[in-house]
């Protein structure tokens, strides 16, 4: 059994969605073979989502990790709402943080766990250094090759981010 985590960009171009939703099926096939596949995600628009459905499509138990208990009603815009709930609803496990607010810190303690859930983090990820802000996909990388986590990093050729 093998247990995959995500972390990556939720401002995914238009072009840049087909190209990752096609490397993530690819890589998780490597990990799927057994049928035992977990995948653990936020569910943000972008990287979380794609993986989700990845880990779905490939047969792969999904579990989520809400970073905050308003998290669905303040950040979770309109159009991608019925998607969150349906990954919700699919999800194995439904694990929602005691956080209050969706903020920086409650970003921070859902990576914290990710990482303690994950054998391998997959991070859709440009390779950018951090912000200095924290909780974002660059700071999620670091600390889990600071734990010995492997990284599979998925960020195909015609890959970028809006703006």
């Amino acid at each position: 059994m093998t247990t995959l985590a995500v972390t990556g960009h939720i401002d995914l171009t238009e072009d840049s969605t087909p190209l990752i939703r096609t490397a993530l099926a690819n890589l998780l096939t490597r990990y799927a073979t057994d049928g035992r596949l977990i995948g653990v995600s936020c569910l943000a628009e972008g990287a979380d989502s794609l993986f989700a459905e990845a880990v779905l499509t490939a047969g792969g138990r999904l579990i989520a990790v809400i970073p905050s208990q308003d998290y669905r009603r303040h950040k979770v815009k309109p159009d991608q709402a019925p998607l969150f709930d349906h990954f919700v609803e699919s999800a194995e496990e439904v694990l929602v943080l005691p956080h209050t607010t969706a903020n920086r810190q409650a970003y921070e303690a859902a990576n914290t766990v990710l990482l303690q859930r994950a054998d391998r983090l997959v991070a859709v990820w440009n390779g950018a250094p951090p912000t200095g802000k924290g909780g974002g996909t660059a700071d999620t990388v670091l600390e889990a090759r600071a734990a010995g986590i492997p990284v599979d990093v998925v960020w195909p050729d015609g890959a970028a981010r809006r703006g």
